[in-house]
């Protein structure tokens, strides 16, 4: 049986990993699975950068608008899927792409999920009346003061997320971080990690035109049509929860856009601090030939 592989791609928004991903999957004839968890769903198209159907078309994709932002969602559910795709895919080929910027989502693939201990279902009925009485600031307080190190490192804009870090935390008496395996499960495949980075700079000019095309694109109409379905966690994000409160009244418009790309370069800087905590990542400037990774891959599995 031959050595399985998943070339992993990561970095921050924005920076080109979609493209890069195409390129290495069609050099080894294979196909992509996306560990991006806003990109799950179909209604959320513009907002989340998704593939192109011209990208689409260019390799299979698994795990693109796959799900509907009614659909009841995690990452548990998400690294059942996903292994099995993978299994199904590895039986033709041997290598997968996996490119995504969401660190739980890559790390329950190529680590599995962490076990956290059961707590008082209460707990997280009172974290959740707080979030609807008061929004999400004083939760996301709570959690840099209970566990800095998990405020650091995960989506602190996904109200979901910093529930479930503050109700382990109270309920455990314990941070939320301190859980997080710190060695892999034994899986089938080796990954080989390729990160794109660049300068701070660059990374967040590409943020601020990308937010830019959005707009043009169409993201506020997109926004709009789900005006009603706001209240939903998968559009608790950033590109859709600014553009609500300009729908909503609260913001003007022009604030709204400039307060999602201040998100985005929030996010793209967390992504970063997560991803540089981790081991085994051969970095490259985003801009370096598609060739040298490849070489850097080949080398990887001889």
């Amino acid at each position: 049986m031959n050595q399985k592989y998943i070339i992993n791609i990561i970095g921050p928004t924005a920076i080109g990993k979609t493209t890069l991903s195409i390129a290495i999957a069609q050099h080894f004839k294979t196909e992509i699975l996306s560990a991006d968890s806003r990109q799950f769903y179909k209604e959320m198209q513009i907002g989340t950068a998704a593939p192109t159907k011209d990208e689409l078309k260019a390799v299979p994709h698994h795990f693109i608008h796959h799900k509907s932002v009614l659909d009841d969602y995690n990452v548990g559910a998400f690294e059942k899927e996903a292994l099995y795709t993978l299994g199904k895919l590895f039986e033709s080929h041997d290598v997968v792409v996996m490119v995504g910027g969401s660190g739980l989502y890559i790390d329950a693939i190529i680590r599995g999920l962490d076990d956290f201990p059961a707590v008082d279902p209460s707990i997280r009925s009172t974290l959740n009346e707080t979030f609807e009485k008061y929004g999400l600031e004083p939760l996301q307080i709570k959690l840099k003061a209970l566990d800095p190190q998990a405020f650091e490192t995960m989506a602190i804009d996904n109200p979901h997320r910093v529930i479930r870090a503050l109700e382990v935390c109270i309920g455990s008496g314990k941070a939320y971080s301190s859980f997080l395996k710190k060695s892999k499960i034994k899986r089938d495949f080796k990954t080989i990690t390729i990160g794109l980075t660049a300068e701070r700079a660059i990374i967040y000019e590409r943020i601020n035109t990308r937010v830019d095309k959005m707009m043009e694109e169409g993201l506020l109409e997109e926004v709009k049509s789900l005006q009603h379905l706001q209240h939903l966690n998968a559009l608790n994000t950033v590109g859709y929860s600014e553009l609500f409160k300009f729908l909503n009244g609260e913001w003007p418009l022009d604030f709204a856009v400039s307060e999602i790309k201040k998100n985005s370069r929030r996010y793209a800087k967390r992504q970063m601090t997560w991803f540089r905590k981790k081991e085994d990542i051969t970095w490259f400037d985003y801009q370096a030939p598609v060739q040298k990774m490849l070489e850097s891959i080949d080398n990887a599995m001889s």
